[in-house]
């Protein structure tokens, strides 16, 4: 069962304005991962389903999480059906995240009160996810559509909440771009997990440009 509720979840995600989202098939660095995430300021962690037993990883990650991690919130991510929104549900996602936008999965996660943040590449479909008690909803692939998507989109839907991934980096003109078209937060992948960093198990070096990335978010935020 999830430990944080809907309007924890979104506020955590809308106060930090970012979501690490990171796979890995070992417990112990997806453990080492998120920890990093957490000492950089990182308080919604999307762990993705791609590979198998993933879910297997997943939930000791939870259970890590609610043990060492104070004010961590765990969601899943790379999920396209409600057969695996339920598994992970199960194992205490608190918030569950798709590619694509399945409206099957709305309301296994609505029933539970759980936040479902479908991918979404077009107006119409955040429309349809929104009728479904989507309250945010995820713009992929970002680096695809790009800041004038979501610009264009906000000016007749003002109302939408976007997170955006693919392609989103740690640097303040691509923050920068994505918080002026009116993002909600953004999600954040292999940008803040550099190959060489993971290779060496630095751990220091993924805290390092969470905090930074925090700081930029909220310096673009406030101008």
């Amino acid at each position: 069962m999830a430990k944080y509720n809907k309007m924890q979840v979104l506020s955590a995600m809308k106060e930090t304005g970012m979501v690490p989202v990171f796979y890995h098939e070992d417990i112990e660095t997806a453990k080492a991962v998120a920890k990093a995430c957490h000492e950089g300021g990182v308080r919604a962690f999307e762990f993705t389903n791609r590979g198998d037993f993933a879910h297997e990883v997943f939930g000791e990650l939870v259970k890590f999480a609610n043990r060492e991690l104070p004010g961590m919130i765990i969601g899943v991510g790379s999920v396209v059906d409600p057969g695996t929104a339920a598994l992970y549900i199960q194992l205490g996602a608190n918030f569950v995240v798709g590619p694509l936008f399945n409206p099957a999965i709305a309301p296994v996660c609505n029933r539970r009160l759980i936040p479902y943040c479908p991918g979404c590449g077009s107006v119409s479909e955040i429309g349809a996810a929104q009728e479904l008690g989507c309250d945010l909803c995820k713009v992929f692939p970002g680096d695809v559509l790009g800041p004038a998507f979501v610009k264009g989109l906000r000016a007749p839907m003002p109302w939408s909440q976007i997170m955006v991934t693919g392609g989103v980096r740690p640097t303040r003109e691509n923050l920068e771009g994505w918080f002026k078209a009116g993002v909600t937060c953004v999600g954040m992948g292999s940008n803040l997990f550099p190959k060489d960093a993971m290779a060496a198990r630095d751990w220091g070096k993924i805290t390092e440009l969470c905090r930074s990335a925090l700081e930029i978010i909220k310096e673009v935020r406030n101008k």
